[in-house]
């Protein structure tokens, strides 16, 4: 593309995300006058379409219904369903035989895969963005070693970052849960045949059953605060707390109503983890303990007071917090699966974050429509992908509503580029936002 010839938006990032906005601005082009057309061009700096592939475990399985795909609840008779995935898969029959909703991880991957071979969209791959500029009339997206490209607006979905204790380098022993994959293919050498595990929540306990799947002969300690894995809560009415409507609820509460909201359902994503695989791993664990050879520990109550690698391993120490009693191990590896953070403004913006209004806890101020608040110096729209939880609920960083949110994004996107749209307020925004 002519990057002095600006777009009508660009997308910084090509994850679920943006890959759903893609489609929809495709979906929306069909059936528009040539005039109400939008043109877009995204930026991603992976060099193809990857979603967390590090943790695409044997196995495991998505924790959303195969209905909340990048299409289903905006337009249900998309050629992007999930469903017609599976029939050109020619899977649909054997899907269904399987009776649930739930596809595994690999499956769902491939469906994004196969997503985003197909939507017409234009994708500069390999293309990491350093900074954005506001030249008066558009903005200009710098990219490392490539042309800039410059759009009228901006949706921002940078995606999150592996979030590891302040005190914890990464290395080839001691590494975030996001790259499992690649990272146990270079662990120097097994020399102890043992691992820990540090974290409570989903990921944590799927880390611990593969390396206990995948090492027969190795020990796997895993170590968390709690005294033991807290039940995801996945029961229907909790799960309203996903549903678009619960975003309007969500964004026009006080900010003290919107901690209380957020504690009151943090059990349905955060430290929390499916019953079956609670129940699988304590029946591994009290098998171990009936045949006497012990290889999985789940170590509840407790915490990692010190970690040191050598040429050879890793020293752990493992204190148990009510008796302070003190267990030192020599591992082969230490694996943190202690969370994510979203991709701060100024990694996506630059400079230009500057112009980002903030408030009082210095989080960046949201409208309904997740457009970012910015100086009046900044004449186009921002939209965030992500660092939204707090001001839209739970559903910032998750797929659940992928489909409904890029609809209205597009819509308005349609209208600023008709000339339409008028000033509103917060309270007045139409949600346009997608998860990561």
């Amino acid at each position: 593309m002519n990057s002095s010839d600006p777009v009508d938006v660009v997308g910084v990032g090509f994850g679920p995300s943006n890959l759903a906005l893609a489609i929809a601005i495709e979906e929306h082009n069909r059936t528009s006058d040539p005039s109400e057309r939008i043109t877009s061009h995204f930026v991603e700096k992976q060099h193809r379409f990857g979603w967390h592939r590090g943790m695409l475990l044997p196995g495991t399985t998505m924790q959303i219904s195969f209905l909340k795909d990048l299409v289903t609840q905006r337009n249900s008779c998309s050629e992007f369903s999930f469903l017609n995935y599976l029939s050109e898969r020619g899977r649909l029959v054997h899907f269904i035989n399987q009776q649930s909703f739930f596809p595994t991880r690999l499956e769902f991957h491939d469906y994004l895969e196969w997503a985003a071979g197909r939507v017409n969209a234009s994708v500069q791959y390999g293309a990491t963005a350093t900074g954005v500029l506001w030249d008066g009339e558009a903005f200009e997206v710098q990219i490392d070693g490539m042309p800039s490209v410059r759009g009228r607006s901006l949706v921002l979905a940078g995606g999150l970052s592996a979030k590891l204790p302040a005190d914890i380098r990464p290395s080839a022993r001691v590494f975030h849960n996001h790259r499992l994959l690649d990272h146990i293919q270079e662990i120097p050498s097994l020399r102890h045949q043992r691992f820990v595990v540090v974290g409570s929540g989903q990921s944590a306990a799927e880390v611990a059953a593969h390396l206990h799947d995948l090492y027969r002969d190795a020990e796997i300690h895993a170590v968390f605060g709690k005294y033991g894995y807290t039940p995801a809560d996945d029961s229907p009415y909790a799960n309203r707390i996903f549903d678009p409507e619960a975003v309007m609820d969500f964004h026009q509460s006080s900010t003290e109503l919107r901690q209380q909201l957020l504690d009151y359902h943090r059990g349905t994503n955060y430290s929390a983890v499916d019953p079956p695989l609670i129940e699988e791993l304590y029946r591994r664990e009290y098998t171990e303990r009936v045949s006497g050879r012990r290889r999985l520990f789940v170590r509840g109550a407790s915490e990692i007071s010190k970690v040191v690698e050598s040429d050879t391993g890793v020293a752990v120490r493992v204190e148990h917090r009510p008796s302070q009693d003190v267990l030192d191990l020599d591992c082969d590896a230490i694996v943190f699966a202690t969370g994510f953070r979203p991709t701060g403004l100024t990694d996506l913006l630059g400079a230009l974050a500057g112009e980002c209004e903030l408030d009082e806890l210095g989080r960046p101020l949201v409208a309904r429509d997740y457009q970012l608040m910015t100086s009046d110096r900044i004449g186009g729209a921002i939209y965030l992908q992500g660092n939204t939880e707090h001001s839209h609920g739970l559903t910032s960083t998750l797929l659940s509503n992928l489909a409904v949110r890029s609809g209205e994004l597009v819509t308005s996107l349609a209208d600023a580029r008709s000339g339409s749209g008028r000033a509103t307020t917060e309270g007045e925004q139409i949600l346009v936002h997608q998860s990561l």
